[in-house]
């Protein structure tokens, strides 16, 4: 038996294994991060690394076993900051009702993922809003990596100033992004979790790093699972935060789908991709699954990316992932423990790894470049996704229409665009 089809994929179970391990350290950072980031909120940090881990575990697995594709999954970087930052600290909507938001933004992905919806709506967004919404998520992460380094503060009278670069905490957060870069360029996969393991243990000597294990048993569930309020997202004025989950989600998915089908030659001579509803369908079950163990929206990983370099090629590379996900819930002291000084670095470097997206923008119309940089720049200086994405569509639409070329407007923009502009209105 050939579940996965290896001889088909002209590979090996060898190479498989492999490859799922490359993908897991090259993504596990997030059981450290997603934690630091979501427990902001007030939810239980150990819960939150085990909903991370369980979340990834799970999802990775169905992906491998259901989509038989080598894409792993975990809570997305972007979408946990604005169910932490934006969401939850901004908007002032109780965790729980978050998590609502999320379970919902899921089950509309499921929808339009089985009604093919999905396709027309990813088609009818214009290229340049897409890669304009990708870079400015990687701003908007940059912004609040660049605080926990310690390198950027607030200011009442710039709104955000140079921070104290002398402090202990700040230099070894510069360093560490250092050391993850030179890591990354060397063509090492494992370098953001090292650089936040060699930036954590560096500051124990300091004192700004207190360790209190490693292995453990993992942590309670219970303070986050099935905690997710249906009825007060439900409200409407939450509508707009589950339609911006779900189209980040949706665009993060599409962008990640495309990259990864590209790098290990499985799309179709026409540019489609084969068994784009199981996979579309694995990633939606992941977002309902990370709201209910307790969670923000789990998602496909370009991390994924790293894997497929090693070699993988089928879902036996997710179901690996998978397993060692479901194996890190064991290391709960030692993830728990990482300071922000220390998971900082690892925001910027992924920031800018987002921000590459603007290289593909058609920078000889400025109908089109225009608007991805309005977008890409309102995201963090708004400090609201949703804001950002917003504001892009109303420009993308406005200007393309007054230099005479209403025809390019789709009317999933123009849908967007005048939807955005109404909530601005009342708001």
């Amino acid at each position: 038996m050939d579940p996965f089809r290896l001889r088909e994929n002209a590979t090996t179970i060898r190479t498989e294994v492999l490859a799922g391990v490359t993908t897991w350290l090259a993504m596990v950072y997030i059981v450290a991060v997603n934690p630091g980031i979501l427990g902001t909120t007030g939810m239980d940090k150990g819960a939150i690394f085990a909903a991370t881990c369980l979340g990834a575990g799970l999802a990775s697995i169905v992906m491998g076993l259901y989509a038989n594709y080598p894409l792993a999954l975990a809570p997305g970087m972007g979408l946990n900051a604005y169910f932490a930052f934006v969401v939850v600290a901004g908007m002032h909507v109780p965790w729980q009702t978050a998590l609502g938001a999320v379970f919902l933004s899921g089950l509309l992905f499921l929808a339009v993922s089985l009604l093919r919806l999905r396709e027309w709506l990813i088609a009818a967004i214009p290229l340049s809003l897409k890669l304009g919404i990708g870079a400015g998520i990687g701003f908007f992460l940059a912004l609040i990596g660049l605080e926990r380094m310690g390198v950027v503060a607030a200011s009442p009278a710039t709104f955000v100033t140079l921070g104290h670069l002398n402090a202990p905490a700040t230099l070894l957060a510069g360093a560490g992004f250092v050391l993850t870069a030179a890591l990354a360029a060397r063509g090492i996969a494992s370098a953001v979790l090292i650089g936040i393991l060699g930036t954590a243990l560096a500051g124990i000597p300091a004192g700004l790093t207190h360790l209190q294990g490693v292995v453990s048993l993992p942590p309670s569930l219970a303070p986050t699972f099935l905690q997710m309020d249906l009825a007060g997202a439900l409200d409407l004025g939450v509508a707009s935060i589950v339609l911006t989950f779900f189209l980040v989600d949706v665009l993060d998915n599409a962008g990640t789908l495309i990259a990864v089908t590209h790098r290990a030659g499985l799309m179709r001579p026409d540019g489609t991709v084969p068994r784009l509803r199981q996979a579309l369908t694995a990633d939606s079950g992941g977002a309902i699954l990370g709201a209910v163990l307790g969670t923000s929206t789990v998602t496909s990983y370009i991390e994924s990316a790293a894997g497929i370099a090693a070699g993988g090629r089928t879902g036996l590379t997710a179901v690996v992932t998978g397993l060692l996900f479901l194996a890190t819930l064991f290391f709960a002291p030692l993830a728990l423990a990482l300071p922000d000084f220390a998971t900082g670095p690892a925001l910027v470097f992924v920031a800018t790894l987002m921000a590459r997206a603007l290289r593909d923008v058609d920078w000889e119309d400025l109908t089109e470049y225009l608007p991805a940089v309005v977008t890409a720049l309102a995201l963090p200086f708004t400090f609201s996704i949703a804001a950002g994405i917003g504001v892009g569509f109303i420009v993308h639409a406005g200007v393309k229409t007054l230099a005479g070329r209403a025809r390019e407007v789709s009317g999933a923009v123009w849908l967007i665009a005048v939807a955005s502009a109404l909530r601005f209105a009342i708001e």
